[in-house]
C-alpha cells in the first residue's frame, strides 16, 4: 500500500509517499481502508522528533482518518497513534465513530482530534454537564458569566473550541495573528478577538473583563505563554495545557499559582483516549451536539496525498484556517 512514510526527523522535508507493508491487526483492532486525514501540529512536531514518544523513522506519518471499516463496510472516523496517512490502517474498534451522514470525508477526518481536545478542555476546565472523575468540582460563580481565552482560536481546535463554547453559554477571548482570520471565527461564535501581533492579550483580557480575568485559558504555546496565560486567569482559575506550539517546554515559577489559588492541568488526548469511562460520555455528548446540526469541522484547505509536504509547511507557517485535510 502506500503510505506517507517519515524518512528521517528533519522535518517536513524527509517526507515520502512510499510502498509500505499491510498494517497487520492485533487484538481489537479492525482495518480501514483510508479516504482522508486530518493534519495536526503534532503532525509537524513529529517530523522534527518534537512529539514525545516519537519512533525511530522510518515511519509512517498520521493520527487521525476517515475511511470505510472493511469489515462492516460502514463509514468511520479513527484516532491512532501513529500510521493514519497510509491507504489503509489497523485501528481499536474503541477509537473509531461513525460518519454523520451529512458529513464528508474530509469533515469526518477533521473532527476526532479537534473536538475532544477541545470538549475535553471545557470539561476539565468544569464548565460541562460531564462529571470530573478523581477531580475538585469547578470552584461556583453565582452571578459570574465563565469565561475562556483560546490561543490559535482560527486553528483546528480553537474553530472546534469556539463551536462548543458557543453552545455552553461560555464568553470567548481568542487570539490570533491577523485581523481576518479573527473576523472569521467571529462568524462561528468568538465574542472578543485578539491579534497578537498588535495588542499585548494581557493587556486586552485584563481591559475587556475589568481586572477580573478569565476562567480557564486553552493554552497550547509553551514557552512564556504558559506564565503569560497564569496571568490571565481570575482567582482559582485553570490554564489548561495542551501543546507547546513555540518549540519552548512551558516556562512557570510554581510560586505565582499560589497569589491566585489557581492551577495548570495538562491535556494529553493520547493519554485520555484509552479511558473509555472519558471518551464514552464525551462522544454521547459531542454526537448529540452534531445531530442536532451545531458543530461542522471547519476545513481551511484539503490537499491532495502527493502535496502532503505544502499542507505541512502551511501549518508549519501558521498561515492555516481551521484544519488543514489530505485526500487520501
Amino acid at each position: 500500500m502506500k503510505a506517507l512514510v517519515i524518512t528521517s526527523l528533519s522535518g517536513p522535508e524527509a517526507l515520502a509517499i512510499q510502498d509500505a507493508a499491510e498494517p497487520t491487526l492485533k487484538s481489537g483492532q479492525t482495518l480501514v481502508r483510508v479516504a482522508a486525514g486530518g493534519l495536526n501540529f503534532a503532525d509537524f512536531m513529529t517530523t522534527q522528533g518534537g512529539y514525545p514518544g516519537t519512533p525511530p523513522p522510518p515511519l509512517i506519518a498520521g493520527r487521525e482518518f476517515s475511511g470505510i471499516e472493511l469489515n462492516s463496510k460502514r463509514r468511520v472516523m479513527g484516532y491512532i497513534q501513529w500510521g493514519a496517512f497510509a491507504e489503509r490502517v489497523a485501528a481499536y474498534s474503541n477509537m473509531l465513530w461513525p460518519v454523520p451522514e451529512h458529513w464528508s470525508d474530509e469533515q469526518a477526518a477533521a473532527f476526532p482530534v479537534n473536538y475532544f481536545t477541545a470538549y475535553l478542555g471545557y470539561w476539565q476546565a468544569g464548565m460541562t454537564s460531564q462529571p470530573m472523575w478523581g477531580q475538585p468540582s469547578a470552584i461556583p460563580r453565582s452571578n459570574a458569566r465563565r469565561r475562556v481565552l483560546i490561543h490559535a482560536v482560527a486553528g483546528g481546535v480553537g474553530t472546534a473550541a469556539v463551536q462548543i463554547g458557543r453552545i455552553l453559554g461560555v464568553e470567548m477571548y481568542g487570539t490570533s495573528s491577523s485581523d481576518e482570520k479573527l473576523a472569521r471565527v467571529k462568524e462561528l461564535g468568538l465574542q472578543n478577538g485578539i491579534n497578537y501581533k498588535q495588542q499585548d492579550y494581557e493587556e486586552v483580557v485584563k481591559s475587556l473583563t475589568g481586572g477580573e480575568g478569565v476562567d480557564a485559558v486553552f493554552e497550547m504555546l509553551g514557552g512564556e505563554h504558559t506564565a503569560r496565560s497564569l496571568r490571565c486567569l481570575r482567582d482559582f482559575g485553570r490554564v489548561i495545557q495542551y501543546g507547546s506550539a513555540t518549540g519552548k517546554p512551558p516556562q512557570l515559577d510554581v510560586r505565582a499559582l499560589y497569589a491566585k489559588s489557581a492551577s495548570i492541568q495538562g491535556l494529553w488526548l493520547t493519554y485520555l483516549s484509552q479511558k473509555r469511562e472519558i471518551m464514552e460520555p464525551a462522544w454521547k455528548q459531542l454526537s448529540e451536539w452534531i445531530a442536532q446540526r451545531k458543530l461542522a469541522p471547519v476545513i481551511g484547505e484539503v490537499f491532495p496525498f502527493e502535496r502532503a509536504v505544502e499542507a505541512y509547511k502551511l501549518l508549519q507557517e501558521g498561515k492555516n484556517y481551521g484544519k488543514v485535510v489530505l485526500k487520501i
